[in-house]
């Protein structure tokens, strides 16, 4: 009994996980990659760049994708329904605004 009792207890737990707002995962990860994509500009800026404005560059990256990160987080923490959003709404949230 605990066989199979176990394993649906797990199943039925993952699937409350997933559960939340409508579409706040999709959003969460769209502000996370925005963030990530920036980031990534400005790194490859940094290869190029002389040794103090690298660094400062990369400090800047690093801070950018930290935000995307936590805006990631408080994006789907919202449970926000993005399918109620206007796409202005989407992209303020996804940019920070």
């Amino acid at each position: 009994m605990k066989r199979i009792l176990l394993p649906a207890i797990a199943a039925a737990a993952l699937s409350l996980t997933a559960c939340g707002g409508d579409g706040d995962d999709a959003l969460g990860d769209q502000a996370a990659d925005t963030a990530e994509a920036q980031a990534d500009n400005l790194e490859a800026m940094a290869e190029n760049a002389p040794e103090p404005m690298a660094e400062d560059l990369e400090n800047r990256a690093d801070a950018i994708e930290d935000q995307g990160e936590q805006r990631e987080e408080a994006i789907d923490e919202s449970d926000v329904d993005a399918d109620e959003l206007s796409a202005e709404q989407r992209n303020q949230l996804v940019n920070g605004q």
